[in-house]
């Protein structure tokens, strides 16, 4: 098993004690890549409380598209919309910053030209996972609500969770943390901040990423756990994972939650990690020296 990246651990009391090692941070910000999927989820869920949203509504609704696919905002949400993983290659991505042509004039151009011919699956035939779907799941709340994306995040689920100021997408100068390469130069993050952001694209403390977890899913603060997390059996879950940072969330009926992020090292591992720490399989000493 790869131990080696420098690991944040939180965790519910009695599961296993917090700790950090190899210079990780819990209070500098760090990417939580697909963990933002829940946020973008919430959001649609509180937007619907609303009245702002219906979940079945069409894409066309909000954006300009052509009617007719049968996409619902559900769709998009529950990963049933038919589109794919990653959107079209656009021209100007590389392996090193692959979202970074994805703008949000990226997005209204394969909009224009239709979600049909990017689909492959009727809606609500069969489960896909889609960072695409978030991207035009984000898209399509900014419309509805009129208004930005971080915005109506900070608004709707952040605040009511405390997290307003731990959550960004934009960290402040000196205070985001990233993993170094040759040389101990720190390592590029992938560009995010343009249509790929309600989809993975926001960065957040590790406390803050362990309150989003306790906050939405434990304690329930706005309701339900959207759809937009993960579950299997008990465990409601959701993970995530950029070029440079991997996290693992997850929480059981009965309060057990954990929260692991690290910086490089393989995603797999992260997620087996929480899990093992689920399990009480891997509990370690707390102390910034101790090994994750």
């Amino acid at each position: 098993m790869e131990f080696s990246a420098p690991a944040c651990v939180l965790g519910s009391s009695g599961l296993c004690a917090p700790h950090t090692d190899r210079g990780h941070d819990p209070g500098a910000f760090v990417e939580i890549g697909s963990l933002t999927k829940v946020l973008t989820g919430t959001l649609l869920m509180q937007l619907a409380a609303r009245g702002v949203v219906s979940v079945d509504d069409p894409v066309e609704r909000w954006l300009k598209t052509p009617a007719g696919t049968g996409i619902t905002l559900r769709h998009l949400q529950e990963h049933t919309s038919g589109l794919p993983r990653l959107p079209p290659a656009l021209a100007g991505a590389t392996r090193s910053d692959p979202y970074r042509p994805f703008t949000d004039q990226a997005l209204r151009e394969l909009l224009a030209a239709g979600l049909g011919a990017l689909a492959g699956s009727p809606p609500g035939e069969k489960e896909e996972y889609s960072n695409l779907g978030y991207a035009v799941l984000g898209a399509a709340l900014s419309a509805a609500a009129a208004g930005p994306y971080t915005d109506l995040l900070a608004e709707h689920v952040l605040d009511p969770l405390g997290i307003r100021s731990e959550v960004t997408h934009q960290p402040p100068p000196g205070r985001s943390l990233v993993p170094a390469g040759l040389f101990g130069r720190r390592l590029r993050p992938w560009t995010m901040t343009g249509a790929i952001l309600p989809a993975g694209g926001m960065w957040a403390t590790p406390r803050a990423a362990a309150r989003i977890l306790t906050g939405l899913v434990v304690e329930r603060v706005l309701g339900a756990p959207a759809p937009a997390w993960q579950r299997a059996g008990e465990l409601v879950w959701h993970n995530g994972a950029t070029r440079n940072s991997s996290v693992f969330a997850g929480a059981f009926p009965d309060g057990r939650w954990i929260l692991v992020h690290r910086l490089g090292g393989s995603a797999d591992t992260t997620d087996r990690m929480g899990v093992e720490h689920l399990r009480g399989a891997r509990c370690s000493s707390s102390g910034s020296g101790g090994s994750s």
